[in-house]
């Protein structure tokens, strides 16, 4: 996991629409960059509802909220309409983000030890300086404790 402190490392990557963002497009706004392992699990359901309920209260603030995982652009496609989610997935199938900013990682699960995605979720500043990095996320806690973030 990357540090507080640091600068958060550019990308460009496509969203569910196929189209490309890159961190630096968000200069001047708070970022909520979380990186979730897969489209269409129950944690990474919960967490991503949680987010996309919550969307008028983070654009209040002048956040944005970008999910990211190895998934597909379709598979992001998918899940944003079978949820309705309100923000933007970012398709991250070659590993590029995920390893840029230290998330795959060996993960244990029943007993069984794989590479994945660790469930991470970093605040980004307006000037693109990590403030808050967090690799102990609960899905169903972390919008609510984002927001808490961003209120200070």
């Amino acid at each position: 996991m990357l540090e507080a402190g640091k600068k958060a490392p550019d990308f460009e990557l496509p969203d569910q629409n196929g189209v490309m963002h890159k961190l630096s497009d968000y200069a001047g706004k708070k970022v909520i960059l979380y990186f979730y392992p897969k489209d269409n699990t129950p944690g990474c359901t919960k967490q991503a509802c949680g987010f996309s309920e919550r969307y008028p209260q983070f654009a209040e603030k002048g956040a944005v909220i970008l999910g990211v995982s190895k998934d597909s652009v379709a598979s992001h496609k998918r899940f944003e309409e079978k949820y309705g989610l309100a923000f933007t997935l970012l398709a991250d199938p070659e590993r590029k983000v995920i390893e840029a900013y230290d998330v795959w990682k060996e993960k244990k699960n029943y007993g069984k030890i794989s590479m994945g995605v660790v469930r991470t979720t970093y605040l980004i500043d307006e000037q693109g300086v990590i403030i808050k990095a967090n690799d102990k996320v609960k899905a169903t806690d972390d919008p609510e404790n984002m927001l808490k973030e961003l209120e200070g």
